[in-house]
């Protein structure tokens, strides 16, 4: 079992029957406290076709501090631009992550834009959660010869505040899951590695941005570059593919993010899908977010409520948003918000132990993710 514990709390928002924007589910939320304070949600709405958009709606709290509802406040972006949008008709503005980045001073939503040419990282910025920029989609530098700026790519998120590159040097930061060539886009079973890892698979890497001045002062995201693979799929219940869930988040052991993992479920589910997705903790040093100080040998939450095990796609909890309760006094306690089987949206509350256990890798010659004491 975990040393951090998910306890569940409920389903906080469900599909609104007579709101054709909902008509396919609402999931896969963002969560990021407003300059007054509130939490807001940034769910993403799904309309037939699976047209996607990203609403807005105010969390709601009951005399104990627990969230127990939403109050919807409509939609912070459509499907606009080029890059959002298909020829068909189709598109979407998917599975948002929202920051506030202290060296812009604003706000940064990161999702994913589907186009013709397939998901992409795509940013906006705001002041006051409210209303939106957008920037485009995220330029990133090539790889080992790969334009990585023509892969596939999802699950983005920024940390708030500058981190050291490879070099030393402050920059911005960002996980992203990139799809190589050579990956699983079938998510089809293979024959398993020794010691668990399979480095073709989706994984967790990280990249850095310099923060560029322009000539009016302000300043702007930069070309990400020095791509490094963060996490791979080590463990059984993460074997397929794994991707950042939650943005990292400040905690007493380091960033904290809690990231998703995909594998066999053990029965399909009622649409035929035979995938599980699960989630699981990673503690990143603070000094130095390249070390993973520990990441949980099994799942701290799984499909298990009927909510989880039936919906849109069966088998899916999701992470995406996180809330440290400092306004409770309880910085060791997150809300976790989560999508519910593509369909609605759970909260869960992860409390953060006094001590980091540590935990010996599958194999240590594939372990990408070592524990430095001190880090």
């Amino acid at each position: 079992m975990s040393a951090f514990q998910m306890r569940r709390l409920w389903a906080i928002m469900t599909p609104e029957p007579a709101n054709p924007q909902e008509a396919e589910g609402v999931l896969n939320p963002a969560a990021v406290r407003g300059p007054d304070g509130e939490l807001y949600l940034f769910p993403r709405l799904v309309a037939r076709g699976n047209y996607s958009r990203i609403g807005m709606a105010r969390v709601l709290f009951n005399g104990d501090g627990d969230p127990f509802g939403v109050e919807r406040l409509g939609v912070a972006l459509e499907p606009e631009t080029e890059y959002e949008k298909r020829p068909d008709g189709g598109g979407g503005c998917e599975d948002p992550r929202v920051t506030f980045v202290e060296p812009l001073g604003k706000y940064v939503m990161t999702y994913t834009a589907f186009s013709p040419a397939g998901p992409r990282i795509a940013l906006a910025v705001s002041d006051d959660l409210h209303r939106w920029e957008r920037l485009g989609l995220a330029r990133l530098g090539p790889y080992q010869g790969v334009e990585l700026d023509g892969v596939d790519d999802k699950d983005a998120t920024l940390f708030p505040v500058f981190i050291p590159n490879p070099s030393g040097r402050p920059e911005l930061a960002m996980l992203h899951r990139p799809l190589f060539a050579g990956a699983h886009p079938a998510e089809s079973v293979a024959p398993q590695p020794p010691g668990g890892a399979d480095l073709d698979r989706e994984s967790i890497w990280i990249s850095y941005s310099r923060l560029l001045q322009e000539s009016d002062g302000s300043h702007r995201l930069g070309r990400f570059t020095s791509h490094h693979r963060l996490a791979a799929p080590l463990r059984s219940w993460e074997r397929l593919k794994i991707g950042v869930g939650t943005p990292p988040v400040l905690s007493r052991h380091g960033w904290l993010v809690v990231y998703h993992g995909v594998s066999e479920a053990e029965a399909p589910a009622q649409d035929g899908r035979s995938r599980c997705y699960s989630a699981g903790v990673m503690v990143l040093s603070s000094a130095h977010p390249r070390v993973i100080r520990y990441r949980s040998p099994d799942p701290v939450l799984t499909p298990e409520l009927p909510e989880e095990r039936l919906g849109t796609v069966g088998n899916v909890v999701f992470p995406t948003g996180i809330d440290r309760r400092d306004d409770l006094g309880s910085p060791d306690r997150f809300d976790v918000y989560y999508g519910m089987a593509d369909d609605r949206i759970g909260v869960a509350r992860l409390d953060v132990p006094a001590r980091l256990p540590e935990v010996r890798p599958p194999h240590p010659a594939l372990d990408l993710d070592p524990v430095r004491p001190g880090s």
